[in-house]
């Protein structure tokens, strides 16, 4: 998971549609329009399809802990917090986090106990190859994943596992990570091992977990790890490899491991964008750029084999101007156009909010957001403190995925509510959850493949530059205590009879 604010939110200035004397909406939104066609479903259940997943999702380095037990390397994030601490709000770090390593068996008790179908887990790169390559295999790190998929099924769970969940091994960041050609040679070979390894029993794979959040973040902002600041630069030659990544892995386990009869795709974040002003051309084209450039530049070479054409225009359009004699985003061959387009069973979708969009020929940069032209924000109408409860944005997403590339399986494999932990009477993520799901039902109902939903979090963990001040678990972790002890809220109560329904309640 990502926390969707670490992007800068830049207010716009007469947008304020809340009354300050009564805190309540004087005009609907324009967002909200065109919700009249389901008012025959507001007072009633909304049924989950036959077959349909209910699970839910952590990762690795958020929740396992044992930073360096049994044999694991380091991560880009251990190295990143032990060297500057200051890169978290609190202070904090993963070194213990929820110690899943030790307590795995209570996690997946958790799941059972809420009835679910699936539990989304990442393998941690550095725990099953302590340097990243097979010049060493962690045998302790192999067998965890091996007793964690085997008490999975044992309680009737499905394992959705995740290759890459950010934690990369920082043998492998010191040669360039994600930008450097190599690392699609070396992520191959971590698949294969892993895939061979636990592919038997896992038959729902995901390559990467969203790309944009680590390239853009990571490579061309100092706002997650490795903190490089190649601004405009890093984070487009980062997903190009990423992605060259996933599409040689993909074809390799097409190819190689088709006996397994298993699926894949690749988790893309993806806000819904609405123009700040609907009324005004420039703001409803930048809404569109921002899912282009959020969304397409990962979903859209995997289904229809290049980047965005808009992309491509503005980027070598703003690098000439620059002086430059090549584009500083980078050019797919004819061969990699081929290996990539089509590379995704289904596709994994982490939604949280949607953004208000505006043109903007004047952001800082170079960056994303100034090729783009684009600045993002929120309105202050809008319920929430991190997380704004926008649900109407879920299915206008999940409708513009339908239309947009054919309609593809989708697996929602994140959404979630981060509030500061304070309460396991968690109404407002409870509220939250309630609206999404029947959002996202709605647009199933529409003709959307939408095949399985997973919500963040299972339980409380480290939420990377947020540490443990932002909590999005269904269970509430006490950190102070040795055992770490999990705690049901109300919206595990409320998820729980969901499975048990098999509806969401109105």
């Amino acid at each position: 998971m990502h926390p969707p604010l670490l992007v800068t939110l830049v207010a716009l200035a007469g947008l304020v549609l809340v009354d300050a004397a009564t805190g309540s909406d004087t005009a609907p939104g324009p967002w909200d329009s065109g919700r009249e066609a389901a008012a025959d479903t507001l007072g009633v259940p909304l049924p989950l399809p036959a077959g349909f997943l209910m699970g839910t999702a952590t990762s690795a380095f958020q929740i396992e802990g044992g930073w360096n037990a049994s044999g694991k390397g380091p991560s880009v994030w251990d190295d990143s917090l032990h060297r500057e601490p200051w890169r978290v709000s609190d202070k904090t770090n993963g070194d213990v986090a929820c110690d899943s390593l030790r307590l795995y068996r209570r996690d997946v008790q958790l799941v059972k106990e809420l009835g679910l179908q699936t539990y989304r887990v990442s393998l941690s790169w550095p725990r099953i190859l302590p340097d990243g390559t097979l010049l060493k295999v962690n045998k302790a790190g192999v067998n965890y994943y091996n007793v964690l998929i085997d008490e999975m099924l044992a309680h009737g769970i499905q394992p959705i596992v995740t290759l890459f969940h950010w934690d990369l091994p920082l043998t492998l960041q010191h040669l360039g990570g994600w930008t450097n050609p190599a690392i699609v040679d070396y992520f191959e070979d971590y698949a294969r091992f892993a895939i061979a390894a636990f592919g038997d029993r896992v038959k729902l794979w995901v390559t990467v977990n969203e790309p944009w959040q680590v390239c853009e973040f990571g490579y061309s902002d100092v706002i997650m790890a490795p903190f490089y600041n190649l601004s405009g630069v890093g984070g487009y030659l980062c997903n190009h490899y990423m992605l060259l990544a996933h599409a040689r892995v993909y074809r390799m386990y097409k190819r190689d491991f088709a006996g397994q009869k298993g699926r894949m795709g690749l988790s893309i974040h993806a806000y819904w964008f609405e123009p700040a002003n609907p009324g005004d051309k420039q703001d409803l084209e930048a809404a569109e750029r921002g899912m282009q450039w959020v969304l397409g530049w990962s979903a859209h070479p995997v289904y229809h084999g290049d980047y965005p054409p808009v992309m491509r225009r503005m980027v070598d359009r703003a690098s000439a101007d620059e002086g430059l004699l090549r584009s500083r985003l980078p050019t797919f061959t004819r061969e990699q156009v081929a290996e990539i387009k089509g590379t995704a069973d289904f596709l994994g979708l982490n939604h949280y909010m949607s953004m208000l969009a505006a043109h903007n020929d004047s952001v800082p940069g170079p960056s994303v957001f100034r090729d783009a032209k684009l600045t993002m924000s929120t309105h202050p109408s809008w319920r929430g403190h991190w997380i704004k409860d926008t649900p109407w944005g879920f299915g206008k997403l999940l409708r513009w995925v339908r239309d947009h590339y054919g309609n593809p399986p989708v697996l929602v494999t994140e959404n979630g509510y981060g509030d500061d932990g304070s309460t396991a009477d968690d109404k407002d993520r409870t509220a939250y959850f309630k609206r999404y799901l029947r959002e996202m039902l709605l647009a199933v109902r529409d003709g959307c493949r939408v095949f399985g939903y997973t919500a963040w979090s299972l339980m409380d963990n480290f939420e990377w530059t947020f540490g443990y001040s932002m909590r999005f678990g269904l269970y509430r972790v006490d950190f102070d205590h040795p055992d770490r002890l999990r705690t049901p809220k109300l919206s595990a109560m409320f998820i729980r009879n969901v499975t048990r329904d098999r509806a969401v309640p109105p």
